[in-house]
């Protein structure tokens, strides 16, 4: 195989495992709205803020979310929108072949 395809495939991957959790794609959808805080990802999922914060660092480490100080909080957001068109994808046949 050829390196730079390697190499996409790779981060490809990176970028799957990171989404491989459900209070991962929680916080994805949740950010599909818009820029939120830790603290508020907290009330959302109810995990204690540590276990918020390690997701949020894996899916910043692959490229999903970035952040943003704004004074004393933190802000983070989505940097590849386009994720939440392969999520729908996948739950729409996951509906389809729940009718099949």
């Amino acid at each position: 195989m050829m390196k730079k395809a390697t190499t996409n495939l790779r981060a490809q991957a990176r970028l799957l495992k990171a989404l491989a959790h459900e209070s991962r794609l929680a916080i994805v959808s949740r950010l599909s709205s818009g820029p939120t805080t830790v603290g508020e990802l907290v009330s959302m999922i109810g995990a204690e803020q540590s276990t918020v914060s390690k997701h949020l660092t894996v899916l910043k480490a692959a490229g999903i979310v970035d952040d943003e100080r704004k004074g004393q909080t933190v802000e983070y957001h989505l940097v590849i929108p386009c994720v939440l068109e392969f999520l729908n994808c996948a739950t729409k046949v996951i509906h389809e072949r729940r009718e099949v």
